[in-house]
């Protein structure tokens, strides 16, 4: 077994240790340790998410934007007009986070970065608002397109967006590095990975922040309070989505560690013949 996987900690003790082994991680990470950075981060899983100062700072800056923009876009509307400022504020945030938390280790001019940012706000917001213009245009109300519809839309525009936002990485590679931090080359392969991973993730988190609160908001129509007191939908479905995004925030961002791992074999030819290495590691950004 790793050294560092042989660490263990029981009762009152847990939680500082915990947080020694977070600062012990941060400082793997500026030193260029992956291999460490790797195996720690895989052992502990999303607890690191709770301590480590820059995830913090992520998870921060992603939820008090993004759940209100996930409540507005699921609102029920009568005219297309309201829900294009939600829809285009979401997927504005959502797009720049993207491309700013992605894998910069490839060359990349500003403008580049401007003009991909525009195109996939542009395309995430015409298909974020498709499910209500069908809803708006063809008097579609049963209760599987008024509710289940925008929810598999915003779950798959979000994965999209990630594709899209970061689409050079599969195309220009990402930097891959041995146990050491030594920089091996840039695998579009890797890229692929990074991508499609962090897209998944995306997709756990607002599938799940839109879904649960409509379960919620379907059953408590049904109750006498509801009747009464119609308003207080808005206040349940509002709590609910922050509190399910709160919390599947940093679930979904250590679904797969920030420093990735791939096999060596799976990598192109080039980067198979600079190394005896078998495996390798990227960072996989957020």
């Amino acid at each position: 077994m790793h050294p560092d996987m042989t660490w263990r900690t029981k009762g009152e003790q847990f939680w500082p240790s915990l947080k020694g082994r977070a600062r012990q991680l941060q400082k793997w990470q500026r030193r260029g340790d992956f291999f460490r950075c790797h195996t720690t981060f895989k052992s502990y899983g999303f607890l690191f998410l709770f301590l480590d100062t820059r995830s913090l700072e992520e998870k921060s800056a992603f939820l008090p934007f993004t759940a209100p923009m996930v409540f507005l876009s699921l609102l029920s509307v009568k005219n297309l007009k309201s829900m294009i400022l939600p829809q285009v504020s979401f997927y504005t945030y959502t797009t720049a986070f993207n491309i700013i938390n992605g894998n910069a280790s490839y060359n990349r001019q500003p403008y580049e970065s401007i003009l991909l940012g525009t195109g996939v706000i542009a395309s995430s917001t015409f298909f974020g608002l498709l499910p209500r213009f069908l809803q708006l245009r063809f008097s579609l109300n049963n209760i599987l397109t008024r509710k289940a519809l925008p929810v598999v839309f915003l779950t798959q525009v979000s994965a999209v967006n990630v594709i899209a936002s970061r689409s050079f990485e599969p195309s220009r590679g990402i930097e891959v590095m041995d146990k050491e931090g030594n920089v091996i080359g840039y695998s579009r392969k890797a890229g692929t990975k990074a991508v499609k991973d962090t897209a998944t993730s995306r997709a756990v988190l607002f599938g799940t922040s839109a879904f649960i609160p409509e379960v919620f908001s379907y059953f408590f129509k049904r109750t006498q309070f509801f009747q009464q007191y119609p308003w207080s939908l808005w206040t349940l479905k509002l709590s609910c989505t922050i509190l399910v995004m709160g919390l599947m925030v940093p679930v979904s961002f250590s679904i797969f560690p920030q420093t990735g791992q791939i096999q060596c074999s799976m990598l192109e030819k080039e980067i198979q013949s600079a190394t005896q290495e078998p495996e390798l590691f990227y960072n996989r950004g957020v």
